[in-house]
């Protein structure tokens, strides 16, 4: 009776033990599902932000190439831009210098106004260059900005800049057809801007041309007018916190006879 009554409490201590295992068995098999699911869902996350910011730098890239044809006056297939929404055709707007003589009148204009900037068309930073980081009145700004500099919040300079297509009519689609909806997006603080900044060529660069080949020769650059530009575009994704910024110098040339 003895031996049996020991036999019955070693038996049940076995069991106690099966239970405790069985239990942390499915508690480990909990967290690999856990880590399992977060692992899944880090992963979805970085292929969204990365679609997301390739979005906007193809968006940046765009609105570069149309401040481009907004300078030159021409359309996304190379003519002449004839007809409104062209600058040109849009007494309204601030227009490019066509001479020499119009470059200091149009850039005494643009300093005059407090972002420096009206229809996209700038006068040259002369303060902070980032704007794009100042998203609002709240942000704060360290040090303080210099409104005498044309350092203003973002929210201020999407006010002057120029959405896609806008002095253009250009419509942008990707390879299979699709709208880019950053392009498209007109709401206020969503979407894409350029900004065109019209700084004069200086005395040196008309004499000295700034560009030589291998034996030192100068190589001339033919510009239309001494004046050159610098095309800030940028490109707010659409999930929150994604912006993309292009900056490029461009030089119109003239084309010889």
């Amino acid at each position: 009776m003895e031996h049996h009554k020991n036999f019955k409490m070693h038996k049940k201590n076995q069991q106690g033990i099966a239970l405790f295992v069985v239990i942390i068995l499915v508690m480990l098999s909990m967290l690999l599902a856990l880590w399992a699911s977060r692992t899944s869902l880090f992963g979805e996350m970085l292929v969204g932000n990365d679609a997301d910011y390739q979005r906007a730098f193809e968006a940046a890239q765009s609105l570069i190439q149309d401040a481009e044809l907004d300078i030159r006056g021409e359309k996304a297939d190379g003519t002449l831009c004839g007809a409104p929404p062209c600058r040109t055709y849009n007494n309204s707007v601030l227009q490019f210098p066509a001479d020499t003589k119009e470059i200091n009148p149009l850039i005494t204009t643009l300093a005059g106004i407090s972002t420096r900037c009206k229809d996209a068309l700038c006068a040259r930073r002369v303060g902070r260059q980032d704007f794009w980081n100042y998203i609002d009145d709240k942000t704060a700004i360290s040090p303080s900005a210099d409104a005498s500099l044309g350092e203003v919040t973002l929210f201020e300079m999407t006010k002057v800049g120029a959405r896609y297509g806008q002095f253009t009519g250009a419509a942008h689609t990707t390879d299979n057809g699709q709208l880019n909806p950053i392009l498209t997006e007109t709401a206020d603080g969503k979407g894409g801007w350029y900004w065109i900044e019209v700084m004069r060529y200086s005395d040196a660069a008309k004499t000295a041309n700034l560009i030589v080949n291998a034996e030192t020769s100068q190589l001339p650059l033919n510009l239309d007018v001494y004046v050159t530009y610098r095309i800030t575009a940028l490109a707010k994704g659409r999930k929150e916190g994604t912006t993309v910024v292009l900056q490029e110098t461009y030089a119109r040339q003239r084309m010889k006879d």
